[in-house]
């Protein structure tokens, strides 16, 4: 795409939406960035600093005047600015999409409803061994247009990509693309329905041909069935599968036999490690960690620095992490978790009574599908934010203990009066944190700096 001097109107001026409206300008395009909400003095400083043109509260008739839009990943396809562009024949593009108009890097993308962050994270532990120069971008750390301009050095961009990234893509081409599962999410963003969400992240394989890969939950009934589909096309990407429960025979990819993790390339089995030397626990971590080594596998990254990687990795922030121990009670913090799968493998990753933090902006949950869970593992639930009635609505009845906070630091004080030592106080919300923070990390911000002050 040919940008130069074109009017291109940026939505959204958070930090995606800020990085693509510098990447244009640079470019030679003339952006215009529009946000409804009031803009922070430090961006607005930064936007007159680029000579960037910009307006903010609301929307104004210059919004409309773009050759085409390009959307930051969190303003909806439904929002009326953007159907106005769409109505009247014009282009919206992702912010992901425009700046691989410029990339020549090969690029190594992951998308999921679950474990996008940790394997994204893994993979940039892993280059970081193999001495690979990189990038790691896109939904974590910053946005794929600040990597421009100096990935033409690097040897790969590893990018976290969204369901909301995916959404106006045209030519975006990952080398290797990682699709790890998809489970309701973000339903509130496609009309409800499961499948238009699936979609979305199938995205990911649209412009990728022979020369590429693609790494799949073996697994996932959804992504199982869209591998077949796949497999008809004339030059589909090469697959590697990859699963945590089942042998894989007379394909290429990643399984477990005998708690050893195997890989298979071009029909032959190589034992990479015993599954107790890797060093996440849990069964989502361990599909993770195959996940990755096939990642690396593909990017020429030998056996020894994978093995290294999978048993020195020590997780991400706000994903399961060990906060504090107060009265033998243990404090976890997964405020990541933001829909109803993440916490379900939350809450298989222990095997101690738990008391559950849960609650923020709903998106679309049936909280019932932790029924089972809940009964066998968790004797109180702490609900808290907008989601609270409908929780309660839900599991009163299922849980022994159902108890509301209005803050995260009375439902911190709530888990200390209710845990025994022995047990685990877990905030693995299920929802968004826009009802209360600004975003996840804040939320579990605050719920470690609640906990630091028992």
């Amino acid at each position: 795409m040919d940008v130069q001097n074109k009017h291109i109107v940026v939505i959204g001026a958070a930090r995606s939406g800020l990085a693509v409206a510098s990447l244009l300008k640079r470019k030679g395009a003339k952006p215009f960035v529009t946000d409804r909400n009031e803009l922070e003095p430090s961006v607005c400083s930064r936007l007159a600093g680029q000579e960037i043109p910009f307006e903010h509260r609301g929307h104004t008739e210059k919004a409309e005047q773009g050759d085409f839009a390009v959307l930051s990943p969190g303003v909806p396809t439904e929002a009326p600015l953007v159907q106005r562009y769409l109505n009247s024949g014009k282009e919206v593009f992702s912010e992901i999409e425009v700046a691989s108009w410029f990339n020549r890097t090969p690029v190594v993308a992951v998308t999921g409803s679950n474990g996008k962050t940790t394997v994204t994270n893994w993979m940039d532990h892993t280059w970081n061994l193999a001495e690979i120069d990189h990038h790691t971008a896109g939904n974590i750390g910053y946005a794929f247009s600040d990597t421009i301009d100096t990935a033409q050095e690097k040897q790969a961009v590893l990018l976290e990509v969204s369901s909301f990234q995916l959404d106006h893509i045209r030519s975006f081409h990952p080398r290797i693309s990682l699709l790890l599962n998809i489970t309701p999410d973000h339903l509130d963003r496609y009309e409800h329905n499961f499948d238009k969400y699936a979609a979305a992240k199938f995205r990911i394989t649209e412009n990728q041909s022979s020369g590429d890969w693609l790494i799949y939950n073996y697994d996932d009934k959804t992504i199982a069935g869209h591998v077949e589909s796949l497999k008809k096309k004339e030059d589909a990407p090469r697959l590697l599968a990859f699963s945590g429960r089942q042998e894989l025979s007379g394909i290429d990819g990643a399984f477990v036999r005998d708690q050893q993790i195997i890989l298979t390339f071009n029909r032959e089995e190589e034992i990479l490690m015993p599954t107790t030397d890797v060093n996440l626990s849990g069964k989502h971590n361990l599909n993770n960690g195959l996940a990755t080594a096939l990642a690396a596998r593909a990017s020429e990254i030998k056996s020894d620095v994978i093995r290294e990687s999978l048993s020195s990795f020590e997780g991400v922030e706000h994903r399961l992490e060990q906060v504090r121990t107060v009265g033998g009670v243990r404090y976890v913090n997964d405020s990541k978790a933001t829909n109803i799968n993440a916490v379900w493998y939350a809450l298989d990753s222990f095997k101690v009574p738990l008391t559950l933090i849960l609650g923020g902006r709903d998106k679309g949950n049936d909280y019932r599908e932790l029924a089972d869970q809940i009964r066998e593992k968790v004797h109180t639930v702490i609900a808290i934010g907008e989601a609270t009635p409908m929780i309660e609505e839900q599991l009163k009845a299922i849980v022994p203990h159902f108890k509301t906070a209005d803050t995260m630091n009375e439902a911190v004080r709530l888990g200390k009066r209710n845990a025994k030592r022995g047990e685990v106080v877990l905030l693995s919300p299920a929802c968004s944190s826009f009802d209360m923070y600004e975003n996840y990390q804040h939320r579990g911000n605050e719920f470690k700096k609640a906990v630091n002050r028992l």
